[in-house]
């Protein structure tokens, strides 16, 4: 296990938050963003990773061009996500390594932004992990682990860790951020299902722990999760329920739950069929509107613009645009929409 970040300037300069912090003051929103950017790997080869086809002379002809592209793009959206301002955490999945996050942060559009990042290379056989982007001026970055999801009924078989950061946001409120990228439905959704309510488990268990030290827990799940909001994995094992409007601090709620109640769309498209697998999950205290950071529910969407989907010729209707459409280069952006919400921040 290996943990990456662009944070060891903070650590030896802890007053610079509140130098940026205070022309802040009047700031009004947060926003929170996470997206499955679509196998973000670099162009060379990494022998203990599964990306051979990932490099120039591989099955799919990763190039420079085609990788810088592919950074372009995702700096697009994240600036697009943001709308007048851009978010200030970004939770991302299937990125390969420290080296895609400093280009993406470094020699992207993205650079105006200055993003810092962290990171977990875990055991996934594919090389593909998650990653959080932050502002440090909106969040102070005060610590982070690895979680790690070790089958107890298969030791043989990996998945990606959890990443968990501490930080601080400008009303000196602590934020307990998880982003996830939970195991997949290789095999069959029923069959793999077991793996993904483990890995919830392991979620709630670190909340509930969380909620019983700190005062206040202010608590976001972020990640794509290979289930819907519905499914056992979320709804019974991590207990995240539909925000009621009115809620109780120690329970965590699916922002994501009621929408997919009402909506026939998606992050995710397989076939004909939309999915939410992609979504945000809070504690109750964020809920609360009386606390000076708080989430604005109604706030809550899929970002799905016009120039992220394209016409979907085999099912009809429209579908993401992705990089690659099967083995086909599409020069798209992902296979996954963005999902993102809005924070309330008061004196």
């Amino acid at each position: 296990m290996k943990i990456h970040s662009s944070v060891s300037i903070l650590l030896f300069f802890p007053l610079l938050f509140f130098a940026f912090a205070l022309p802040l003051q009047g700031q009004t929103t947060f926003r929170v963003m996470f997206y499955n950017v679509e196998n973000l790997f670099d162009t060379e080869d990494a022998p203990k990773k599964n990306d051979n086809e990932f490099t120039p002379r591989g099955s799919r002809s990763w190039t420079n061009k085609r990788y810088y592209a592919k950074l372009t793009n995702i700096a697009k959206v994240i600036t697009s996500v943001g709308q007048w301002d851009t978010p200030a955490l970004i939770g991302l999945c299937e990125v390969e390594n420290d080296k895609v996050l400093k280009d993406l942060t470094t020699y992207s559009p993205l650079k105006k932004m200055q993003y810092r990042y962290l990171l977990v290379e875990s055991d996934d056989r594919r090389g593909i992990d998650v990653a959080l982007l932050y502002q440090r001026d909106r969040f102070k970055y005060l610590y982070h682990q690895a979680i790690p999801v070790r089958f107890p009924y298969n030791k043989r078989k990996k998945t990606r860790d959890i990443l968990h950061v501490t930080g601080q946001v400008i009303t000196g409120d602590t934020l307990d951020v998880f982003v996830c990228h939970f195991p997949s439905r290789s095999g069959g959704q029923v069959e793999s299902e077991p793996d993904r309510m483990y890995a919830a488990s392991i979620v709630k268990a670190t909340a509930d722990s969380l909620m019983s030290v700190r005062k206040k827990a202010n608590i976001l799940i972020m990640g794509d999760f290979n289930d819907e909001p519905s499914d056992k994995s979320l709804s019974e094992s991590m207990e995240a329920k539909a925000f009621p409007g009115e809620a109780d601090k120690k329970d965590l709620y699916n922002l994501f739950l009621s929408i997919q109640q009402k909506s026939e769309t998606g992050s995710y498209k397989f076939g004909r069929q939309w999915n939410f697998l992609d979504q945000l999950i809070v504690s109750g205290e964020l809920l609360n509107p009386a606390n000076p950071f708080h989430v604005l529910p109604e706030k809550t969407a899929i970002f799905s613009e016009s120039f992220l989907l394209t016409e979907d010729k085999s099912h009809g209707g429209k579908r993401p645009k992705k990089t690659f459409h099967g083995r086909k280069y599409e020069g798209g952006y992902s296979d996954h929409l963005p999902v993102y919400t809005d924070f309330s921040i008061s004196k």
